[in-house]
């Protein structure tokens, strides 16, 4: 048994997806779900896999693109309640600012499970989302691996969510086990252009800087495309956390792109439409359901 079959074994089992049709009955469920950018294949991959398998389980599933507006979020809460949904499912433009939202929610008998980032501060039904601690350790185990465990590395972050926040303090976590290794530079680069500007910083700052972290796949390309800029891609490795296409692309053909940690957004798209379902079924759920992350390094599968 290969280990993505296992792996989904074993959610299958946690969840007991092998009864899910009989969580609810055609029509008889409206989900609503806000969902952080519709700018990212990410998320675009995650509202397919929810509306494929709210369909299957014949509930109604409607889904609002916040955009990275916190507002807009708040906003299409709202209107959810107005249509009086039944759940509903965010996945947070602020882990902190979105409380407002889930106590609207609450306030109102709907509940909320978020997926992919969690909310700070305030308690949902149930949060699926990539490990992203053990992610981020992974990412640090590999950017040793690609530096010989030594070298200056900078970090590419997204402060206000806390799923990266997870992932860089992973990050960490396993460079502490290399003495030769060093974060000097921690900078936001939360679009692809925040992250290329930043990453030309730590390149200007640090000229013998031997690794870059991205938090996702677009800040990981940048500093790919910056490394390239500076001709420092025999110098300098990048590792990258999502893996969606473009980036495993990327690993394949560029040296200096060491790999990245692949996240499964089809599975978490499917259980945090199935949680749902058995929240509105009385049944009872897990706070957390971690989705173990995956590494894609030149020639994998």
């Amino acid at each position: 048994m290969d280990r993505n079959t296992f792996v989904r074994g074993l959610l299958a089992s946690a969840i007991g997806l092998g009864s899910a049709a009989a969580l609810a009955r055609p029509g008889s469920h409206t989900l609503g779900a806000s969902l952080l950018t519709q700018q990212h294949p990410f998320y675009l991959e995650l509202a397919q896999a929810m509306k494929a398998q709210a369909a299957r389980q014949g509930a109604q599933l409607d889904v609002s693109i916040a955009n990275q507006d916190l507002n807009r979020q708040i906003s299409d809460v709202e209107d959810f309640i107005s249509r009086k949904v039944q759940a509903i499912i965010l996945s947070p433009v602020d882990s902190k600012g979105v409380k407002a939202a889930v106590l609207k929610a609450r306030a109102a008998g709907i509940p909320v499970i978020t997926v992919d980032i969690a909310a700070s501060g305030i308690e949902v039904a149930s949060h699926i989302a990539t490990d992203n601690h053990a992610g981020g350790i992974m990412a640090g185990r590999l950017m040793a691996q690609a530096t010989d465990g030594k070298g200056k590395i900078g970090v590419l972050h997204y402060p206000s969510v806390q799923s990266v926040v997870d992932r860089v303090e992973g990050f960490r976590q396993a460079l502490a086990a290399h003495p030769g290794m060093q974060i000097v530079s921690v900078q936001p680069g939360i679009t692809r252009a925040e992250a290329l500007a930043a990453s030309q910083n730590m390149l200007q700052a640090h000229p013998d800087l031997a690794g870059i972290f991205g938090f996702g796949d677009d800040a990981a390309l940048a500093a790919l495309v910056s490394v390239k800029a500076a001709k420092k891609q025999d110098q300098v490795r990048i590792v990258g956390f999502d893996g969606m296409a473009e980036a495993r692309a990327a690993v394949d053909r560029e040296p200096a792109f060491a790999g990245v940690i692949r996240q499964y957004p089809d599975r978490m798209g499917a259980l945090a439409v199935d949680i749902a379902l058995k929240v509105l079924a009385g049944q009872a759920v897990d706070k957390r359901y971690p989705v173990l992350p995956g590494i894609y390094t030149a020639g994998s599968k």
